[in-house]
């Protein structure tokens, strides 16, 4: 059941004051946006776990910090969002990626000169799972603040004005930019690909491709191994809402996981520490 703003200031309050099972509460209504908004700026599986465990114990640690003076979970994207942009430490952070390569890798990608790479998994697995982790990677093409602006405006659906506040830009100005860059990734995937538009790409006909460029990893599929969980499930992690342009269809590859169980083990130990104690009295 989705909480008041009073009542998340009443747990905030509580695990200030100490109260591990409130801090647990709002860690667990938390971790799965942040991860989801973590996995879309760093592109992988891997990266967006560890920087999930690095914005959840810097928002454990900040906690005090809050006042009540936007809703949680603005305060939550706002720490989200400046770690995120300033992280280094993701694979494509030393190789960035432009349409203009991925343009010309997929007009050009010698995919007949590969064997066959499978190793004995389905193809049609492989080929769900190079969909969703290309189209994932795609938003890497965009530079940050724009791959944040998209991922704000179309997965989480972020109101203009709290995205501008998140972002420090005017209202109109986020509406302007993420109606642009919607429209650069549609004209992508309307050129390019056949999964979602009416391009030459097809994923089955590149899994041995991508398995030779370590794209996607035939004994660690990460996509299709992980929980998907309803749409409106994280749309509910917070209340305000709006449409902003009639291309939201065209970005359904944009599908909500649960953060991994390792991640929830790991902030889970964290909370079972005595460092906990320590920090709440810092």
């Amino acid at each position: 059941m989705k909480k008041t703003n009073e009542e998340l200031q009443a747990l905030v309050d509580k695990a200030t004051a100490g109260d591990k099972k409130s801090l647990e509460t709002l860690v667990a209504g938390v971790q799965d946006m942040v991860f989801n908004l973590s996995l879309r700026m760093l592109g992988t599986f891997a990266d967006a776990e560890d920087a999930t465990q690095d914005i959840l114990l810097k928002m454990i640690t900040h906690l005090s910090s809050f006042r009540g003076d936007s809703a949680f979970t603005t305060w939550v994207f706002r720490i989200a969002v400046n770690h995120l942009k300033n992280y280094k430490k993701h694979m494509f952070a030393n190789f960035p990626l432009s349409f203009e390569y991925y343009g010309n890798d997929i007009e050009n990608g010698k995919i007949q000169e590969v064997p066959d790479l499978t190793q004995n998994v389905e193809k049609d697995i492989l080929a769900e799972e190079l969909k969703l982790s290309c189209t994932n990677v795609m938003l890497q093409c965009l530079d940050t603040e724009s791959r944040c602006i998209f991922i704000l405006g179309t997965m989480f659906q972020v109101d203009s004005r709290i995205a501008g506040d998140i972002l420090e830009m005017t209202p109109e100005t986020y509406r302007k930019r993420l109606s642009r860059i919607r429209k650069k990734m549609a004209d992508f995937l309307g050129a390019y690909c056949g999964e979602y538009g009416s391009g030459k790409c097809r994923c089955k006909e590149r899994v041995n491709y991508a398995i030779q460029n370590h794209r996607i990893n035939p004994m660690q599929l990460d996509y299709t191994a992980a929980t998907e969980i309803p749409v409106q499930t994280m749309l509910d992690v917070k209340s305000a809402m709006e449409d902003i342009d009639d291309l939201s269809q065209d970005f359904s590859f944009c599908k909500p996981y649960q953060s991994p169980e390792h991640t929830k083990h790991l902030i889970q130990e964290f909370l079972d520490s005595t460092q906990l104690s320590v920090i709440q009295n810092a």
